[in-house]
């Protein structure tokens, strides 16, 4: 009997222990990728919000530690996935073809390595998701849960579109006002079109891009070729490009409308129309807009959230940018709430698409502390003390004036 008591307890140990490294294993396999297991190439620490489409934020201190964000620590918004296309190895394929079309006198295809051979332009950045920051809305609206890492600062190589037009002997019709782009769909991927006004995107500074920092293009950032835009968000830097068309009106594709836009009331002479926080909107393409030019906005980069720092002297520094339409004029910090500002010094700015540097010597006694920092350009625009006034259901746009708690010991 007392045999029988322990092979049965044995049994029953056994079994229990059994399910409990059953359950441990599907929880384990049930956990989010981390980025590098997605991704080939990418940083482990980069966040990850979505695994299909992928989607994966930077964090404010990879962002500081270097000029320019290199491809393992650049963030991720994919509308579509690639097949086999998951790695910042290049993507080669001399074969692929751009074609241009639609309101030009003379529509034509061209290949990656044709437009290798054209004269080529470097631009440096900052290319930024049309939704970060939507976690700091109030109530949290729909969409992947950004804070502040949907974004980058990079520096481009290519074809602008206007040296590629004039190197064709291509001339666009005065009735284009938008230039619609559609992404591949090799693989079975979803179609993506988007389309963005030639007066708002720079038309004169839109490229085929064909390397990055450097390098070819990263195969998850685009590569072959993408189109971009400096001084816009994210949504026209249409990856995996291969049709471009000039067009009389925007697309009337679900990329268009009612994704990317943001409330307006016609007439008025605002970012966006304020919307009562939680509540719906009906877009249409005569009641919003997409997200055009990049607001202006400003991070800090150090100290870091919850830091703690030593010494009397303290250095708070960071980046601002805007859509370079207009020069940053003014860089401000306040450590009492927004009552008092004392100017930041400019130390660096790397074009007027990229960030602008910025530093702001402190003396301070041992203690805790919140800083904010705001910008303003030569035209007047700047950043809302509550970024919560331009509430939309779906969370774009976010400039709200950046607060940072640290320590001073």
């Amino acid at each position: 009997m007392k045999g029988e008591m322990n092979r049965r307890t044995f049994l029953k140990r056994t079994a229990a222990t059994g399910a409990a490294l059953g359950l441990m294993n599907l929880g384990l396999s049930q956990q989010q990728p981390t980025a590098d297991q997605l991704v080939r190439g990418k940083n482990p620490k980069l966040v990850v919000l979505s695994s299909r489409p992928i989607v994966m934020e930077s964090t404010l201190e990879l962002l500081g530690s270097e000029p320019i964000t290199s491809k393992a620590n650049l963030f991720i918004r994919n509308n579509i996935d690639l097949p086999g296309l998951n790695t910042t190895e290049p993507n080669v394929q001399p074969g692929w073809e751009v074609e241009i079309t639609g309101l030009v006198d003379k529509p034509f295809k061209i290949t990656v390595d044709e437009l290798s051979k054209l004269p080529q332009t470097e631009v440096t950045s900052v290319l930024q998701c049309s939704g970060n920051g939507r976690s700091f809305f109030n109530p949290r609206p729909s969409g992947n849960p950004w804070t502040y890492g949907g974004i980058g600062h990079v520096t481009w190589r290519g074809v602008l579109l206007k040296t590629l037009l004039e190197a064709k002997g291509v001339k666009v019709d005065p009735r284009a006002r938008f230039i619609t782009m559609n992404a591949s769909t090799q693989g079975g991927a979803q179609p993506y079109e988007k389309s963005y006004p030639i007066s708002v995107m720079e038309y004169n500074s839109a490229m085929l891009a064909l390397g990055m920092n450097g390098e070819p293009l990263p195969a998850v950032h685009g590569g072959p070729v993408r189109l971009v835009v400096p001084g816009t968000f994210g949504a026209p830097n249409v990856k995996w490009v291969v049709k471009i068309e000039f067009a009389a009106n925007e697309s009337s594709g679900a990329e268009q409308v009612p994704r990317y836009r943001v409330p307006i009331l016609p007439g008025w002479n605002l970012p966006i129309l304020p919307t009562e926080p939680g509540s719906r909107y009906n877009y249409t393409l005569e009641n919003s807009r997409s997200n055009w030019g990049a607001n202006i906005n400003s991070f800090i980069l150090s100290p870091l959230p919850g830091a703690t720092v030593r010494g009397r002297l303290v250095e708070i520094r960071g980046v601002a940018w805007n859509d370079g339409l207009a020069p940053i004029e003014s860089i401000e910090v306040s450590l009492n709430g927004g009552t008092t500002w004392r100017k930041a010094i400019i130390e660096r700015n790397h074009g007027k698409f990229g960030w602008y540097r910025w530093v702001s010597p402190q003396l301070l006694a041992p203690g805790q502390y919140e800083a904010m920092v705001r910008a303003t350009d030569a035209v007047g625009r700047s950043q809302p003390l509550n970024g919560n006034i331009w509430w939309n259901e779906r969370g774009y746009e976010w400039n709200g004036v950046m607060r940072v708690r640290f320590t001073v010991t």
